[in-house]
């Protein structure tokens, strides 16, 4: 059945990685013909939870955060990706995370979450302020009013909450993340062997 091939991307728009992964995911999962699902969450209270820390273990532990910083001007490269290393890392994902939430089941969501990355990875720009998302938004054609509004509801928020909780609850310890069929594939060095997996006849 299709729904049992569905592709969930979890992301968070703080996380250096999901800004290939997300750049990528859709235009790879509409060429396999796999439908896709964006799934936002909070890294923050995972880290807290599971490793005790407060900040992005790339700050607490500067060896691995050399590394990656590095790895992200190759991966751009490769990939073809605007690249400029954010003046401040991580930035605050909340606003930005609900929006995604608010705008579940549109057809600019997909440029939305894309926009965001490019914002913060690319154009050095401080996603927490609600100025830089209705620029975003505009620039799809969205009314930025409506949307931010439904972002700072109740419902919404309930709705980040319950994706962080799932997150949790699927084993999740990082981002992005990709699950189908019941399988977790972390990173974005996985998206591929998640889009053949959620392919493969079983």
């Amino acid at each position: 059945m299709e729904q049992d091939r569905t592709l969930e991307f979890w992301f968070e728009f703080g996380s250096t990685y999901s800004y290939v992964g997300a750049m990528r995911v859709e235009e790879a999962c509409r060429a396999a013909g796999v439908p896709l699902v964006w799934k936002p969450f909070l890294l923050g209270p995972l880290f807290t939870a599971q490793l005790g820390i407060k900040d992005s273990p790339f700050n607490v532990n500067p060896v691995r955060g050399k590394y990656m910083w590095r790895d992200l001007e190759r991966l751009c490269a490769k990939h073809g990706l605007p690249w400029r290393r954010p003046a401040v890392f991580p930035r605050a994902s909340v606003l930005p995370l609900r929006v995604a939430c608010a705008g579940e089941g549109q057809p600019w969501l997909g440029d939305f979450i894309r926009g965001v990355f490019r914002a913060n990875f690319a154009e050095d720009r401080d996603i927490a302020e609600a100025a830089v998302l209705a620029d975003v938004l505009k620039g799809l054609g969205v009314d930025p009013e409506p949307v931010l509004a439904q972002a700072v509801s109740a419902d919404v928020k309930a709705r980040l909450r319950a994706n962080t909780e799932q997150a949790a609850a699927l084993g999740i310890f990082g981002a992005p993340n990709c699950v189908t069929r019941g399988e977790l594939f972390f990173g974005q060095d996985r998206m591929d062997d998640a889009i053949a997996w959620a392919l493969a006849e079983r």
